[in-house]
């Protein structure tokens, strides 16, 4: 069988589903490929649906990964509102909702992750959301009305990006988050301390090393009555549960892959079936650099791993291992993050922590391993060089602000 006459089906088409069709086409594959997505948008690129888009100062269409055209022009065999019930991976056929089967000589799982849901009483009142598409973009943003008390249940980069939102169209927050610091699972304590700083001056109440016992609607149904884990109740009109993500791994641990919290894969993105591969943030792969298996949640990994699942998929040798990237924008402040900081690492700071312009470095064995900072784009450039260079540097220079990076 020639290529042009081989199928490949990609299930999922958010940002990591979009780029592995397009970068399918780009290397000149002219087979079928079936495009599955279970919501009606084409693909789209989800870090503004928390800012700009929330803000109503996108529109939706603004996110899209390619102009119409340009979507049109991949001649994609494209199925919105459809999702992937089942794979029989012996006879290479992906069954859809509704009856539909497609055969494939390839497949692409990109089937991403679904917001987490609080698991308390009143979570499935009216006022209560989650954000992870466009449509839950739209529903929270017609409930955040200037004036309005907003209740974000979890500190992590979702609720404080929306917190930032809110509180720019004048709304009152509240944050109640359950560890004993922001963003605990991916920033150190000094960002963390930040960004506590940060959302204070701001007029954001936090609340650390607290939980929600329980929601409730007020008499008469108008707004939400919120009851802390200490006893304590919050008033609110609306709550966000920024709780983290649940990946969906379900189709693909039902056809018998390997999954552990997400689905398994190489560094060339195949899962424990070669025919089938993995991308995005339903992917589990070892991280050289940080020395374990992980799911990345970050708008790099989901473009890089999707065009690295689709050249995989036509037999292009590939080495999925990218030095992991992530930023945050809040309040006109743009915080950065390269690698993967860990508590064993020396911490030498650059700049003024008490300023919104600093960098951390993270030292491993004299090596550059990671780096972060608000406003801090052009030292992070440098940062991010010295990090895949691997070569031994000097604390004190790094520390100098009169020592530029570049010289090191």
């Amino acid at each position: 069988m020639s290529a042009d006459e081989k199928t490949i089906a990609i299930v999922g088409a958010g940002q990591a589903g979009g780029w592995a069709a397009q970068t399918l086409r780009s290397e000149g594959f002219g087979g079928r490929i079936v495009l599955i997505g279970d919501e009606a948008h084409r693909p789209y690129e989800r870090p503004p649906l928390s800012k700009s888009v929330l803000a109503g100062e996108a529109l939706p269409e603004t996110t899209r990964l390619q102009k119409p055209e340009a979507f049109d022009a991949l001649e994609l065999d494209w199925r919105p509102l459809a999702s992937a019930t089942r794979i029989d991976r012996a006879a290479k056929q992906l069954h859809l909702r509704g009856g539909d089967v497609v055969g494939y000589d390839k497949l692409i799982l990109c089937t991403g992750g679904r917001a987490r849901r609080l698991g308390i009483p009143g979570a499935e009142l009216p006022g209560v959301f989650t954000l992870r598409n466009l449509d839950d973009a739209a529903a929270l943003g017609a409930a955040l009305v200037p004036g309005r008390r907003l209740l974000i249940v979890g500190g992590g980069w979702i609720g404080l990006e929306v917190a930032a939102t809110a509180r720019k169209k004048g709304l009152d927050v509240t944050v109640v988050e359950a560890m004993q610091r922001l963003c605990e699972r991916t920033v150190p304590p000094e960002i963390s301390a930040y960004l506590l700083r940060l959302h204070a001056s701001n007029g954001v109440r936090v609340e650390l090393g607290m939980g929600i016992e329980r929601l409730a609607q007020t008499q008469g149904g108008a707004g939400l009555i919120a009851t802390l884990v200490d006893g304590r109740t919050l008033a609110c009109d609306a709550v966000l549960a920024g709780i983290g993500l649940v990946p969906n791994d379900e189709l693909a641990r039902e056809a018998g892959l390997q999954c552990e919290g997400g689905v398994v894969v190489d560094s060339q993105c195949r899962t424990s079936d070669p025919d089938i591969l993995a991308a995005g943030d339903v992917a589990v792969w070892h991280c050289e650099r940080a020395g374990r298996r992980m799911r990345l949640e970050s708008w790099q990994n989901a473009q890089e791993q999707g065009i690295a699942a689709a050249r995989s998929a036509l037999g292009i040798a590939v080495n999925h291992q990218p030095l992991p990237w992530f930023w945050s924008d809040q309040y006109g402040i743009n915080l950065q993050i390269f690698g993967m900081p860990a508590p064993e690492h020396l911490a030498v700071v650059r700049g003024d922590m008490q300023g919104d312009s600093f960098v951390v470095f993270f030292l491993d064995a004299g090596k550059v391993v990671a780096a972060l900072g608000p406003n801090a784009a052009r030292d992070l450039r440098f940062a991010r060089r010295l990090i895949e260079r691997g070569t031994p540097v000097d604390a004190g220079q790094l520390a100098d602000l009169q020592v530029p990076l570049s010289k090191l």
